[in-house]
């Protein structure tokens, strides 16, 4: 057990006392694995944010608690083993960025108690920056079961430190915290500086070698840590074999542990996918057939103008209906990688595939956005911040976007069924496969060309497997499903907007006459030798980068026979609230059933190429103005590049401007000639 001194509870700051300093800054410092961000969210509770730090890719979470009088801000820093700069590691130049020019008025450090004495260095280099320290002794609840016990009023006579045992996983202890805060900030309570050896002198004098010095301080730091260690650590005999122990003779075996990560990965999709379709249709329905129409009626009575309702119907609620769709998606996803980071099975997956992604110029730790990528390429773009250096950031960044997503994959069964009927499995899977390929010559170009670099080796501590609490993961989840609103649909509403303004623009004319017709003309030459003569064609890929299924229905609106058949309008007497909302709660309530009903089938159902459900007529319209080659080639294109516009959103945001639109052009080049070799060999085959 681990045994700490009482320290008193901090009063509540008078008035004029330390003034201006009501608020308390503090950076949550610590290795990686140590429970810095489940500490945080016990600390904060669902009041804090997600964000990147100015500059970088560096994931950024903050939030804020009061205690007393005084309102505590915590900003947790990326997980780092040293202060010293990288030049690859982003997280460590951030942190030290930080520490040294914004000087937090206490700094937090998270230790894994089971773990003490590698986490000490990192005390020892935080001791010397001279700003007052508190520690959290985390995973107390291990560290009692392996027998270990920390002596926190020596560890405080030793280092002006002071500390307490917390549970972060069940929040046992960790208000704690809040008044040793408090009291080491009213005191000033700096840590005592590491008394270092002569030796340093010494090696500083001998042909001034910085790398020597370097060295030197190292050792140093580490002498004084192991030290430490000894005067604060008291523990058992560690046992021989554990929980852990037994789960990775199998997880990380050569064999049987890719064997284990397969299936988890298909439980992981087949999770994902199937249990959130229902949801994302019955969300799909009640925006655009329930709130949609009713907006247009509560506006009809007031008399607005019938552009306006139109508009508020259409755009408004038709672009964050597009939005929402993807929200159960999100959630789910992220639920399901937020239990297998928490468990402590994600930090192993490296250790199992790092040997095949350092041939791409990346580590183990790309496989994961890369698997994402099949779901929906936002959040796996936004999962990279995982990855330990800029330029595997952006190789990885670069070949997200050619992975196969749901929405495309809308597409593919469209043309699949309809040109290729006998062969619609296996040209669908073509596509799959087409987007993996170009995803490794992305990679190798990028790493053999652009970022000519060692890629860095990959060192981590496997932490032991844990069960995750679920209002941590609860809260996690919201603040990604939250960050996936404020960025992706921002930006898909606004252009929703502008498709729509330009669909009838000048007001009052038909989508021939319209501005989008006439720049589908325009560009219609550029798709010509793809086979795609028609105009109407060409304009569909203008809409197809909000979303990639949206093409289908564009093109549906384009080929209408009747003008009066794009708009199904329904007056007050048409649409009664009262059944339509009795409908709506049905359908929930089929949603529910559906989604653990297709849990209980071993396929993955919403990825099965089934029958098309569009109208007779837009088929035989396509039959017309495509070719299976021209099919395969605007299947082929739609499916290369840059994949929708939350994509290329996201990668701004993750990459920077230059970058996403850099890739935008490139995506496009290669799509465009890749569509073009498809096409030439397919109109010479018997197709």
């Amino acid at each position: 057990m681990t045994h700490c001194h009482v320290v008193e509870q901090a009063k509540p700051a008078q008035r004029g006392e330390h003034s201006g300093a009501r608020v308390i800054r503090v950076a949550i410092v610590g290795n990686p694995n140590t429970g810095k961000t489940t500490l945080l969210n016990q600390l904060v509770g669902a009041h804090f944010s997600v964000g990147n730090w100015p500059g970088v890719t560096v994931e950024r979470e903050e939030g804020s608690t009061r205690f007393g009088d005084w309102l505590i801000h915590f900003t947790d820093l990326p997980g780092i083993y040293t202060l010293a700069p990288s030049r690859d590691s982003e997280d460590e130049r951030v942190a030290l960025s930080y520490l040294s020019n914004q000087r937090p008025d206490v700094i937090l450090q998270v230790i894994d108690t089971p773990q003490l004495d590698r986490n000490l260095p990192l005390t020892v280099e935080l001791s010397e920056l001279g700003v007052p320290m508190v520690i959290a002794l985390n995973m107390a609840d291990e560290a009692q079961r392996n027998g270990i016990s920390v002596n926190c009023a020596r560890l405080y006579e030793l280092t002006n430190i002071r500390a307490t045992p917390t549970n972060g996983r069940t929040g046992q202890g960790v208000r704690d915290l809040l008044p040793l805060i408090v009291q080491t900030y009213l005191e000033q309570a700096r840590p005592n500086p590491p008394r270092y050896s002569d030796a340093l002198d010494v090696a500083q004098e001998q042909d001034g070698s910085r790398l020597q010095f370097g060295q030197a301080l190292l050792e140093a730091r580490i002498a004084i840590a192991e030290e430490l260690a000894r005067a604060v650590l008291k523990q058992r005999p560690a046992r021989v074999s554990g929980v852990s122990t037994a789960i990775d003779s199998l997880a990380l075996h050569p064999v049987l542990g890719i064997v284990i990560w397969l299936g988890l990965m298909y439980a992981f999709f087949k999770l994902s996918f199937d249990f959130s379709a229902p949801y994302m249709d019955w969300l799909d329905g009640f925006i655009n057939n329930f709130l949609g129409p009713l907006a247009g009626i509560a506006l009809g009575s007031l008399k607005a103008p019938e552009i306006l309702r139109q508009f508020v119907a259409e755009a408004v609620f038709g672009g964050v209906g597009f939005v929402l769709t993807f929200v159960p998606l999100i959630a789910v996803m992220f639920f399901l990688l937020t239990l297998l980071n928490m468990s402590g099975y994600m930090a192993r997956l490296p250790f199992l595939l790092d040997r095949l992604m350092h041939r791409l110029g990346l580590n183990g730790r790309a496989v994961i956005p890369l698997l994402l990528g099949l779901g929906c390429n936002v959040p796996a773009i936004m999962a990279t911040r995982t990855m330990g250096s800029r330029h595997e950031k952006l190789i990885l960044i670069a070949m997200i976007p050619f992975m196969s997503c749901p929405a495309r994959l809308v597409v593919s069964s469209f043309f699949a069924v309809l040109f290729f009927p006998h062969y619609a499995s296996l040209v669908i899977m073509g596509m799959y496969v087409l987007g993996v390929v170009i995803a490794l010559f992305t990679a190798l170009l990028l790493s053999r060309g652009v970022f000519k670099r060692v890629t860095p080796s990959l060192i981590m501590e496997l932490p032991p497997y844990r069960i995750p609490h679920l209002r941590t993961v609860s809260v996690i989840v919201w603040s990604y499903v939250r960050e996936f609103l404020y960025r992706a649909g921002t930006l898909i509403f606004a252009v929703s907007i502008a498709i729509w303004v330009l669909l009838r623009f000048p007001f009052g004319a038909s989508p021939e006459q319209s501005a989008v017709a006439y720049v589908g003309r325009a560009i219609t030459p550029i798709f010509a030798p793809l086979g795609l003569e028609d105009w109407r064609i060409s304009t569909s890929l203008i809409p197809a980068f909000l979303a990639r299924e949206v093409a289908l229905s564009f093109m549906s609106t384009i080929y209408a026979a009747e003008a009066d058949s794009m708009l199904d309008e329904k007056t007050e007497g048409e649409f009664d609230i009262a059944t339509n909302a009795y409908g709506q709660l049905q359908a929930l309530g089929e949603a529910v059933i559906l989604s653990f009903r297709n849990l209980a089938s071993f396929t993955i159902v919403t990825l099965e190429a089934g029958q098309d459900n569009t109208e007779n007529t837009l088929r035989s319209v396509i039959r017309e103005h495509f070719t299976p080659a021209s099919a395969l080639a605007f299947t082929t294109l739609l499916l290369l590049y840059n994949s929708c516009l939350g994509v290329f959103g996201v990668m701004a945001k993750e990459a920077g401007r230059n970058f996403a639109v850099g890739f935008l052009a490139y995506s496009f080049v290669v799509g465009w000639l890749v569509a073009l070799l498809v096409y030439q060999v397919g109109s010479r085959l018997p197709l």
